[in-house]
């Protein structure tokens, strides 16, 4: 199967490392026009730098914009009125017991993960309705299924997620564009791999056993028994981007490494 993305311009949220970044490059790869976000204009023209280091011939552009507010969500609007292509990878996580969560981390963490793809979903929506193609993803977590109990308000995120996509996708019958998630599992991030190193410091360990270690504590159902790399879950996203996902959508598709306990 060859996947070509020429002519698709593509929005990826949140870009400049870890998984966004990763979507970024297979996209360009693909052929589309990328353009990336992130709140800080220093790694985001490191990002753009990297991509057009790889891919000279790719079209990369960057915003230090933030679309986990309604204000920057305007702003990347107004930069990029239309795309064909656009995935909400913006997402915040970290644990905290649920008693002390607070109702500004909830509104905090419901901006951030839900209302940033809502709102450019909203948007980017309409001019993929009238032109018969387009595609919207979301970037959601295996924790949509297994909410974990020392970050509720994540897990609550990534479970609404799942809702807005699927609603989407029917809102959007008939019209050739498709709506899917995305649902990662522990993957190498650099957030990841920093977590990694702290735990190989405290047991004395390599990183693959303290990769191990982590899987086997708290993700024991893993299949897979490690953490997915970056790439492996950009390959889905562009697949699902790409004209021969055509008949996919409304669906929460796991790229997570078989921690999710059910055939279905």
């Amino acid at each position: 199967m060859h996947i070509s993305l020429d002519q698709k311009t593509a929005l990826v949220t949140s870009a400049t490392a870890g998984i966004g970044f990763a979507i970024a490059q297979g996209l360009a790869e693909a052929g589309a026009e990328v353009i990336i976000t992130g709140r800080q204009a220093d790694k985001v023209d490191q990002a753009v730098a990297r991509l057009q280091q790889q891919f000279p011939a790719a079209r990369i552009r960057g915003l230090a914009l933030n679309a986990a507010t309604a204000e920057g969500c305007a702003q990347i609007i107004q930069a990029v009125p239309q795309v064909d292509i656009l995935i909400n990878n913006l997402g915040i996580y970290g644990t905290c017991e649920f008693s002390q969560i607070s109702d500004q981390q909830w509104f905090e963490f419901f901006e951030t993960n839900i209302m940033s793809g809502v709102r450019l979903s909203r948007h980017y929506m309409q001019a993929m309705q009238q032109q018969g193609w387009g595609r919207i993803q979301f970037i959601s977590s295996e924790s949509a299924f297994n909410i974990p109990a020392d970050m509720v308000h994540y897990g609550m995120t990534k479970s609404a997620i799942q809702g807005v996509s699927r609603g989407l996708a029917k809102a959007l019958a008939g019209s050739g564009v498709t709506v899917n998630t995305v649902l990662p599992g522990p993957t190498k991030t650099e957030g990841a791999m920093v977590m990694l190193e702290n735990i190989a410091q405290q047991q004395g360990c390599s990183l693959i056993e303290a990769e191990r270690h982590f899987i086997a504590q708290h993700r024991n159902s893993s299949i897979i028994r490690r953490f997915a790399e970056p790439r492996e879950i950009a390959n889905m996203v562009v697949y699902i981007a790409s004209p021969q996902a055509s008949a996919t959508t409304g669906a929460a598709l796991r790229v997570e490494g078989g921690i999710v306990d059910s055939i279905h």
